[in-house]
């Protein structure tokens, strides 16, 4: 077994560890950015790939991921883990279909909520002491998951029919558009940015440089909120006007 994942703010890469780690104690997990995973996803049969939706679909730059090295698919048996802040009816599905797509065998789903990444929208921001209830839960269900698929019934949320139509209606019909594209609502604020570069260092995307010890961003955001999360100054949002609240998953590990 390997773990691949797709992750802004870390539930994904925790999840996957966590399940890999709990599974297999040798199993390795390597970040679609790490050069390595590749060579991991083809030395390897039974793969677990992790990753955050959005708007109940995949991130733009993860299914560019997936399709550009298509052919490491074919005879895979893959287990989809989809984290979400709120809702998603097939987060496990959608890229479960696509992976089937280049030939893959999808064993199963399991669907997350964490703490939301979103830190620049009020509404979407949780106490902390729910987050860290939320991340405890999702460690209880992942061990879960765990002994299900030692005893050969994987769950598989997120799959079939009904779950599709979940995440069509609820969220992809209104917002899918949103994710078709790399977004080029990030913003940079000049009056808070001091050019340390954290932002350049994050990007998955190279999105951003610090030119003039300024940071710019070309408009070619995934919306992982990386970034934004980790801005020492608080410097960039993307959706709302200003960050509420910052969120990484170690903000919410005991």
């Amino acid at each position: 077994m390997t773990g691949i994942y797709f992750s802004g703010t870390g539930n994904s890469r925790y999840a996957v560890e966590l399940f890999c780690g709990a599974y297999e104690k040798d199993a390795r997990v390597y970040s679609i950015e790490d050069e390595n995973a590749i060579e991991a996803v083809k030395q390897n049969d039974l793969i677990v790939f992790g990753y955050p939706v959005q708007y109940s679909t995949v991130p733009k730059m993860l299914r560019e991921f997936i399709r550009d090295n298509n052919k490491l698919w074919n005879n895979k048996k893959i287990f989809v883990i989809a984290t979400m802040g709120l809702f998603s009816g097939d987060g496990a599905g959608i890229l479960g279909r696509l992976l089937e797509k280049y030939g893959a065998e999808i064993l199963g789903g399991l669907h997350l909520r964490m703490p939301d990444s979103i830190s620049d929208e009020k509404l979407l921001k949780r106490p902390l002491k729910k987050n860290e209830e939320l991340v405890k839960k999702a460690e209880d269900k992942i061990k879960r998951a765990v002994a299900l698929m030692r005893a050969g019934k994987p769950p598989r949320e997120g799959i079939g029919v009904l779950p599709r139509m979940a995440g069509f209606f609820g969220q992809r019909l209104y917002f899918g558009h949103k994710t078709k594209t790399y977004s080029d609502k990030l913003r940079i604020h000049k009056n808070k940015c001091i050019g340390c570069g954290k932002c350049q260092s994050l990007c998955p995307m190279k999105n951003i440089k610090v030119i003039d010890k300024k940071a710019v961003q070309s408009n070619r955001c995934t919306m992982c909120y990386r970034c934004i999360n980790n801005c020492p100054n608080q410097a960039i949002t993307l959706l709302g006007k200003e960050v509420v609240e910052q969120s990484t998953i170690e903000k919410y590990l005991g």
